[in-house]
C-alpha cells in the first residue's frame, strides 16, 4: 500500500524552498550508468513521485523528453508554476500505474519518494515500462543532516541537531521501519538484474541561512505528524533548536548562513534484454 503525504500547498511550497536535491555530479553518474549500452539516444526519462520538480529539472539536458509524476495535485501544481524546460511535462498519477507503455522508457527514478511506494508493485511497474537495457535509479538521504559553521564547534552544534532528529523519532511512519536505507538495500538485493550497483554516504553540502535549515526539518513527514498532533508542542521544539543553535553559533539572527551536509545512497539496475 503507498501512503499519501506531502499534499498540501504549504507543504509542498515548503518541499520545493527547503529540500536539498541529488548533486549535478550524482546525477551524472545515474545519467552515464543508463547510457552504457544504450546504442542509442536517451530519449525518455520519467521522475516518479516527482514532488515540486526539483529533481526532475536536473534531468531536462540529458533527455528528449523527461515526465514528472506525483500524486499529489498540489506538489504537480507546485512544479508547474516552476516549469521552465521545455522538454519537461507533469501528470499527476500513482507511482504503481505509471501512464506509459510497455518497454517505452530510457530512464525511471525516484528521488526521496520511493519508501513512500507500495515498493513490489511499483518494481513490477518500472520493470513493465521500461526499455531493454532501461536504467531503474532509486535515490534518498539519510535524516541525520549536519551542520558547519566557521569557528564554531562542531561537536556541539551537531549534538543539538541530533536531539532534534531524536524528538521527532517517535513519529516516524511505521511504513519507513527502521531504517530508510534498509528498504532501499532490500530493493536492490530484490531486482533480479544482473547490472546493478549500490552507493552510499555521497555527501551533497549546500549553504542556506540557519532558518531555512530548520524549515528542512520542519518539511520532513515526522515533524508534520508532531504539527498535526501538537501544534504548540511542534513549533515549540523548532524554535528551542533554533535558539541553541544560535547560542553555540554566537549570532543572533537566523539568516546567518551555515553549511548543510546531507549523505546520500542510492541504486542504479538496467532491466536485462
Amino acid at each position: 500500500m503507498a501512503h499519501r503525504l506531502f499534499e498540501g500547498k504549504e507543504h509542498a511550497s515548503s518541499y520545493r524552498k527547503y529540500r536539498i536535491p541529488p548533486s549535478d555530479h550524482l546525477i551524472q553518474h545515474v545519467i552515464d550508468f543508463a547510457g552504457k549500452q544504450k546504442g542509442g539516444p536517451l530519449e525518455l526519462a520519467v521522475d516518479v513521485g516527482c514532488g515540486s520538480g526539483q529533481g526532475t529539472v536536473q534531468l531536462a539536458k540529458h533527455f528528449a523528453s523527461v515526465v514528472g509524476t506525483d500524486i499529489s495535485p498540489a506538489q504537480i501544481q507546485e512544479a508547474l508554476e516552476h516549469a521552465k524546460e521545455p522538454n519537461i511535462t507533469y501528470r499527476q498519477c500513482v507511482a504503481e500505474e505509471l501512464p506509459f507503455a510497455d518497454g517505452s522508457v530510457d530512464l525511471i527514478t525516484a528521488m526521496s519518494a520511493f519508501h513512500w511506494f507500495d515498493r513490489p508493485r511499483f518494481l513490477q511497474e518500472a520493470h513493465r515500462v521500461l526499455k531493454p537495457h532501461g536504467c531503474l535509479a532509486l535515490l534518498n538521504y539519510t535524516v541525520e543532516m549536519d551542520l558547519s559553521y566557521p569557528d564554531c564547534c562542531l561537536q556541539s552544534l551537531n549534538q543539538v541537531c541530533k536531539e532534534f532528529y531524536a524528538a521527532l523519532h517517535p513519529y516516524r511512519s511505521p511504513h519507513l521501519g527502521a531504517s530508510s536505507i534498509e528498504l532501499y538495500r532490500e530493493a536492490y538485493t530484490s531486482i533480479p538484474y544482473a547490472n546493478k550497483e549500490w552507493h552510499e554516504n555521497v555527501c551533497v553540502r549546500r549553504a542556506m541561512p540557519l532558518c531555512s535549515y530548520v524549515g528542512l526539518v520542519e518539511s520532513f513527514s515526522s515533524y508534520q505528524a508532531m504539527l498535526r498532533d501538537d501544534p504548540q508542542k511542534a513549533t515549540g521544539l523548532s524554535q528551542d533548536i533554533c535558539q541553541r543553535l544560535m547560542s553555540i553559533m554566537q549570532v543572533t539572527s537566523a539568516e546567518t548562513q551555515v553549511m548543510v551536509g546531507v549523505k546520500y545512497f542510492y541504486l542504479v539496475a538496467k532491466k536485462d534484454l
